[in-house]
């Protein structure tokens, strides 16, 4: 018995071992990888035996195959992803999807003059796919950015081809162009509207003054970083094709009064003032609806097409793009045509050269800046057409100024088109010599052309529109601007603990533009193809031309240093010379130096399992601004059409000076400092960074208001009048993972807190105004002074409504006070109202902005839902108080209104418009804090299986919904209120934005959401 339990257990262990040799056995394992969100396959992923130095890469196709253990585990690794395991048992094929991780350590991030890797970034940098720009439906590629990246806040306008308003870290400079640098692919530019979003493959923003340097001479508000795609090395040739088509439909609608509330409160008004009714009979029922017979349901198509691949040594890419989009306003039109080439060749091993252009042709048919007004206010007893087929006239009503005016003839007799052509990109070559050395050399610059035609007919509509001369207008800007930049690269790692890169640099830049205004009377109308000002009348003609031409010269440096990849350093400084400065001013200096300390690569952190990665950094800079008035050293002269000189006894158009300038005017500097740290943790599926940082804009330039009697056109003074600061902190949070089941998820927020303060100003505790409500008293809703912010709500604040005479006997005397009228507080205890009560009311400037980004993807399904909203903004409602005589009235207002004692303590009577109501208070100012579904986007991508049989890659499918969702308490269309609109043909000429009248609701473009379905189709 004893021999046979012996040779049992013999031959049981020798079964065992035969079962373990055999499961020891190599077997070959063949996959895809892909990306968990967008399913692109992914090139050079890194494929390893776990616990073995066996491994292989996934080819151009992301394909891979590799001789495993069948009891083994596969790791998958590449930069800018969560590193992923899979057990073998004994499968043959795995494909795998990665889940992105952006907020990872070792992610290779765009900076100035190169990349790094963000575990050696010792600045603020945050960046942005281009996958995910092309998810949104966003025809201006920064619109992607609202609530993705914390401290950048955007702000549409909504008007087709437009540019959104960028501010990084708040608002660092007053007059000029705020807008941040634009880089793209090595040129320099002021905005980016020629740019195709398909054509992005990443966007960074340098968010502090330490990353921002190297840029110094117009960094002050921000540096974006934006890398186009190119073909990949020895890769076939890809075709994709991407469409989406939809409409735009307006959110949020103001309800205004019908034709009967109309009435009504018209007559009501008319009594209040002692007058008879204007209606007879008030029951007119629903009447005209404006916002109905103007607005519509604007058709969006775009298309993009690209071509894409690479041999052994160059790499190539083209696409083209189109883009149509109608405004919510009928009539209004916006066409883009895109054309981009891209070329990079290795000429030979040490050797590489390449250029990229883009070409741009846009064309809009505009629309009048006064159409939203008119809509708001015009009457709903109006017809738009009277039977005969006329147009419905006020003037028959005897409805007086306020609403003399029918938007449907404004619309149908308003004839402006706005053309744009451009050419941008550059050439470079590029030379690695002495094994440690790369010396790169770059030309690039933009041609552009902009165009503005206004045709003015003569027409009759309505009393008071019509039209007895015509008037041909046109405006032309030129844009001819070149940059030649050559840099000097030593990297070298010495005893594998030191790595040292050193960037030395040059730069010359010249920006030039010419601007053509012309114009003539009496031009006949045979078709928009043919109007020339030569048909007009000869003594009607006016021609100005005005043109600026600025260089720049400009030395650069930087040091980064790392000691063991625990320490580091960084180091620059920039020297600028501009020629609209002179003197000792001519040349700028900015230098910075951060420092970082990677706290997980100490041998003390090496046992614990808290941190997957953990990185301190601090840095401090000087950049500056040289997008400031051109020539601001010199006293500008401009000819208006309403200054008449008289030579002989003819009439020639005047001169007068628009501002006044003091002796010297030097160089805004921005001098800032950051304090941050970025953690991973649970094998980085959790990722955190957070920022505390400071800045100060010194030296600002703005200008000063002065006497009228001084002879300049804007009464002002331009020079170097205050000081600003922006404080805040921001944090950004993500997690993304793979479950068991197959899900690819990530979950991200952020959130961001900045104060604008004023910390001088050369005109002390005076405060500056600026805001015109509308009004004809020159009423002014906003206020910059010291320990304030910019552009700061002042007015009175209101206690409530008069009730009755008595009410307006025992309060504080107030000029003006009538029961139904604002009763206003005694701020200062004097006894009466005046000037001297008006207190802060609100701050145009948002304090919060944060988003939420999501991303799902389950077999062939994909989903990304994005949430976005702003806190701690007011908006100043000047509609309401726009009003010079029978305006039309909101809905919310006929039904709060004040109309006899004890019927409203908070809303006025019909008798808002007086002098003494529509003074700045506090009833017009309003939270402007919001929260969106900015975007969401359903996704299917067709199975492999099928494809295969077309020899398709791939065929995605999708429906996207943008804005579909807003909440707030703002009455007006939207509280996302930029600055006050100007006319197309001001756009054109690039006048400057004054942020000092910021917030300002004068009838903003409505808000609307998108709706689109769309295909990606890859041969």
């Amino acid at each position: 018995m004893k021999r046979i339990f012996t040779k049992f257990s013999v031959l049981t262990f020798l079964c065992l071992l035969f079962i373990n040799a055999a499961s020891a056995q190599n077997i070959t394992v063949k996959g895809t990888i892909t990306d968990g969100q967008d399913k692109t396959t992914i090139p050079a992923v890194s494929v390893v035996v776990k616990g073995t130095t066996v491994g292989t890469q996934t080819d151009a196709n992301g394909k891979y195959a590799i001789s495993v253990p069948a009891n083994g585990t596969l790791v998958f690794t590449y930069i800018g992803y969560n590193t992923q395991e899979v057990p073998v048992n004994n499968q043959t094929t795995i494909n795998a999807s990665l889940a992105s991780s952006s907020q990872q350590l070792d992610q290779v991030v765009v900076v100035g003059y190169g990349t790094q890797r963000k575990v050696d970034v010792t600045g603020s940098v945050a960046s942005l796919k281009g996958t995910e720009i092309s998810k949104q439906a966003s025809t201006n590629p920064v619109s992607a950015l609202q609530g993705k990246i914390a401290g950048v806040a955007i702000t549409n306008s909504g008007t087709p081809g437009s540019a959104p308003q960028i501010r990084i870290r708040g608002l660092g400079t007053i007059f000029g162009n705020q807008a941040p640098l634009y880089v793209v692919d090595g040129v320099w530019y002021s905005d980016i509207n020629f740019l195709n979003p398909g054509d992005i493959e990443n966007m960074s923003v340098l968010k502090d003054a330490s990353a921002q340097s190297i840029y110094g001479i117009r960094a002050a508000n921000g540096v974006v970083l934006i890398t186009t795609k190119k073909g990949k090395l020895g890769s076939a040739t890809t075709i994709n094709y991407d469409a989406y088509a939809g409409f735009q439909s307006v959110t949020n609608k103001v309800k205004m009064a019908d034709a009967s509330e109309y009435a009504t409160l018209t007559n009501e008004l008319y009594t209040f003032n002692g007058q008879d009714p204007l209606f007879k009979d008030a029951n007119l029922g629903a009447g005209t609806d404006w916002y109905k017979q103007i607005l519509q349901n604007a058709f969006v198509m775009n298309h993009n097409i690209s071509i894409a691949g690479g041999t052994e040594k160059s790499t190539y890419n083209v696409s083209l793009g189109y883009l149509d989009q109608d405004g919510i306003v009928k009539t209004n039109n916006y066409k883009r045509y895109t054309a981009r080439v891209s070329n990079d060749i290795q000429v030979f091993k040490d050797l590489k050269v390449g250029y990229n252009v883009t070409g741009v042709s846009s064309k809009s048919k505009d629309i009048p800046q006064t159409i939203f007004h008119q809509m708001y206010s015009a009457s709903p007893t109006v017809a738009v057409f009277n039977a005969d087929g006329t147009y419905g006239d006020p003037k028959v009503q005897n409805l007086g100024d306020g609403a003399n005016f029918n938007p449907q003839a404004t619309l149908d007799y308003f004839n402006q088109q706005s053309q744009d052509y451009r050419v941008t990109g550059n050439i470079y070559a590029e030379l690695k010599f002495a094994k440690h050395f790369t010396f790169r050399t770059s030309v690039g610059g933009e041609f552009g052309q902009s165009e503005n035609r206004k045709y003015n007919p003569v027409y009759f509509a309505t009393t008071a529109q019509k039209n007895d001369n015509s008037l041909l207008d046109l405006k032309r800007v030129e844009t001819r601007n070149w940059i030649v930049e050559n840099t000097l690269t030593y990297q070298n790692t010495f005893n594998e603990d030191h790595s040292l890169t050193v960037l030395l640099g040059q730069s010359a830049q010249s920006n030039k533009s010419y601007t053509l205004n012309a114009s003539a009377q009496n031009v006949p109308f045979n078709s928009d193809a043919d109007l020339y000002l030569r048909l007009g009348d000869a003594a009607s003609r006016n021609i100005l031309d005005q043109g600026s031409l600025i260089k720049f010269a400009s030395y650069f440096a930087r040091v980064n240093y790392a000691f063991k990849n625990k320490y580091l350093l960084n180091a620059s400084i920039r020297t600028d010379g501009a020629s609209q400065f002179f003197g000792s001013e001519t040349w700028g200096y900015f230098p910075s130096i951060g420092a970082g300390w990677v706290v997980t690569n100490e041998d003390f952190m090496k046992d614990q399992t808290v941190f997957s990665s953990l990185k301190l950094r601090g840095s401090w800079g000087k950049v500056g601004n040289a997008s400031v008035p051109v020539n601001p050293s010199q006293s500008l002269i401009a000819q208006t059409a309403d200054l008449i000189a008289f030579y002989n006894n003819n009439p020639n158009t005047g001169a007068s000076g628009n501002t006044l300038v003091p002796p010297v005017i030097v160089w805004e500097k921005g001098i800032g400092s950051n304090i941050g740290f970025e953690a991973a943790f649970l094998k980085n599926r959790l990722t955190v960074e957070g920022d505390y940082y400071s800045r100060k804009t010194s030296r600002a330039i703005f200008g000063l208001p002065i006497l009228g009697s001084l002879g300049t056109v804007d009464n002002q003074i331009l020079g170097n009048q205050a000081d600003l600061q922006n404080r805040g902190a921001e944090i950004s949070v993500a997690w993304s993972d793979v479950t068991g089941g197959g899900l690819t998820y990530s979950i991200g927020g952020n959130i961001s807190y900045n104060q604008n303060k004023v910390l001088s100003v050369l005109s002390g505790k005076t405060p500056i105004y600026a805001g015109s409500t509308g009004l004809t008293n020159g009423y002014v809703a906003n206020r910059t002074m010291e320990g304030s912010p910019i552009g700061e709500f002042f007015g009175y604040k209101t206690v409530g409504i008069f009730q009755n005479a008595a009410d307006v006997a025992n309060s504080p005397v107030q000029a003006g006070a009538l029961p139904g009228g604002f009763k206003y507080a005694d701020t200062n205890g004097d006894g009466q109202i005046n000037s001297q009560d008006r207190v802060a009311l609100g701050n145009p400037n948002p304090k919060y902005t944060y988003g939420i980004n999501t991303s799902f993807s389950y077999k062939n399904f994909d989903l990304a839902l994005d949430f976005q909203g702003v806190a701690g903004v007011d908006v100043y409602n000047s509609n309401l108080a726009y009003r010079f005589g029978n305006e039309n009235f909101t809905k919310d207002f006929v039904d709060n209104r004040w109309h006899g004692e004890g019927t409203s303590n908070t809303y006025p009577s019909v008798n808002i418009g007086s002098s003494a109501n529509s003074a700045p208070n506090s009833f017009y100012v309003s939270s402007g804090s919001y929260f969106r579904v900015r975007n969401a986007q359903l996704g299917y991508t067709l199975p492999k299986s099928i494809l295969a049989k077309w020899k398709i890659q791939k065929i995605r499918f999708y429906a996207n919904a943008q804005n579909a969702i807003n909440l707030f308490g703002y009455k007006g269309f939207s509280p996302e209120v930029g600055p006050i609109p100007v006319d197309n043909a001001e756009k054109i000429l690039d006048r400057p934005t004054n942020s000092l009248n910021a917030g300002l609701d004068a009838n903003v473009y409505p808000l609307y959401a998108t709706y689109n379905f769309g295909v990606n189709l890859t041969f």
